[in-house]
């Protein structure tokens, strides 16, 4: 048989990651707010999206051929993606360990939700937030805590001259301000 004629396995794409996995044995930290917005966003999908798509889908189905039926082809691929990131935001969500970072507000030692600022070897001053892998943010200058600066900067204080690894080398940063949230202000 032509393999132009075979079908394709809807399988295939089901089960790729959507974000980074966990470290093998790792922990899933994250903080509450981090956890609030994952679980919004998962029964958004459960409550909103998935029966708007299945309701298009049902109509799609109704008008007969399926083959040609591009409202029944993309529906049916929508459908598989929200489920397969329903079910990948389950997982994460039931193997979570919420950490409040407000307990540690006034510390100078870092731990996870720590805003840290540091100095580069040029001299500037960085600021991160070390947060969970389902939370960060870039843009935000949020960070995973199982990144290369988060561990190297984890359980340092103010003052510390650390070494840091990068591409490029070792190079030295010094821990300038550590900043927790206030409590309650979650």
């Amino acid at each position: 048989m032509n393999k132009a004629f075979t079908k394709e396995s809807d399988a295939d794409d089901d089960d790729a990651p959507l974000l980074p996995a966990l470290p093998s044995g790792a922990k899933n930290y994250i903080t509450p707010a981090g956890y609030a917005r994952i679980r919004a966003e998962l029964l958004d999908l459960i409550d909103n999206e998935r029966p708007k798509v299945v309701e298009i889908v049902h109509w799609a189905a109704s008008n007969g051929d399926r083959s040609e039926n591009g409202d029944y082809i993309y529906g049916k691929k929508r459908l598989r993606e929200i489920d397969r990131r329903l079910r990948f935001l389950t997982k994460r969500l039931e193997i979570a360990q919420i950490i409040d970072p407000s307990v540690h507000h006034g510390n100078e030692q870092i731990f996870f939700g720590a805003s840290v600022t540091y100095l580069d070897p040029g001299g500037t001053e960085r600021t991160v937030t070390i947060l969970g892998i389902d939370e960060v943010d870039s843009s935000q200058a949020q960070v995973s805590w199982v990144s290369p600066i988060a561990r190297t900067l984890l359980k340092a204080r103010t003052g510390d001259l650390l070494q840091l690894v990068t591409p490029a080398g070792v190079v030295e940063i010094e821990v300038v301000r550590v900043h927790y949230p206030v409590p309650g202000s979650s």
